[in-house]
């Protein structure tokens, strides 16, 4: 069975998964959900009808995007074709999935329980950077949610402590707040949940972190940062969904 977390916050059917509970092997053991990578098809497919149905949803209703660390936003409606080049989806539509792809970037989920609107984003820092957060907010407004009742939940992600960054990213986030010194004067320590965080509540959004560490979790999670320090390789994601 998917395995998977929630959140008390969220009262829409809703999902952080890990990486058990699915049929892949090797690199990808075994609930790898990613479209992109060198795992078998078939066992993507079941993996991800394993999470849809793990929620209550048929496999057909989850939607994904091709993830490119930006601000742009989707509304998920109708089927559409191939991949829409998006980091965030929103809807109104009852039985429709959002489904975010990560290993180690945040999956941050949304919803406006009164206006039954939700949405799912992709952050990594360079999409947060750009707002991707602000932009699904806003997109969520415009199918009728509030963002004073908005309540958002920040996934699994890897954490501060795993998070060894360099000054470009530094400079580029520009808030001293979420860096702690790192092994030496050129090297930071990034948290990118509690950056999340903040960037939601400057905008009116009351927003929470699941606190669950991506990198550090081997059996748990796929982590990009894991897999670039044990020298390359192939790259599991897991999945993190919502619907009404």
């Amino acid at each position: 069975m998917a395995e998977f977390l929630t959140h008390a916050g969220l009262t829409a059917r809703h999902g952080f998964f890990t990486r058990r509970g699915g049929v892949s092997s090797g690199a990808y053991a075994t609930l790898n959900c990613g479209l992109r990578g060198d795992d078998a098809p078939a066992s993507v497919t079941e993996n991800r009808a394993r999470a849809a149905r793990a929620i209550g949803g048929l496999p057909e209703a989850l939607r994904s995007l091709r993830q490119v660390h930006g601000p742009a936003v989707v509304e998920a409606t109708a089927p559409w074709d191939g991949l829409p080049e998006a980091d965030a989806m929103v809807t109104r539509t009852p039985g429709i999935a959002l489904g975010i792809i990560t290993a180690d970037c945040a999956p941050v989920l949304f919803q406006d329980a009164q206006a039954g609107v939700i949405g799912a984003a992709h952050a990594g820092w360079k999409g947060a950077v750009l707002g991707v957060l602000e932009a699904t907010i806003a997109a969520m407004e415009r199918l009728g949610a509030e963002r004073a009742r908005i309540t958002a939940v920040i996934g699994p992600c890897i954490a501060q402590a795993s998070y060894e960054v360099r000054a470009d990213l530094r400079d580029a986030v520009a808030d001293p707040r979420f860096f702690a010194p790192g092994r030496d004067a050129a090297h930071f320590q990034f948290d990118l949940a509690g950056y999340c965080t903040a960037r939601l509540a400057a905008a009116g959004v009351s927003g929470t972190s699941l606190g669950v560490d991506t990198l550090s979790e081997d059996a748990r999670f796929f982590s990009h940062r894991r897999r670039t320090l044990a020298g390359g390789g192939p790259l599991g994601h897991q999945l993190s969904a919502i619907m009404l």
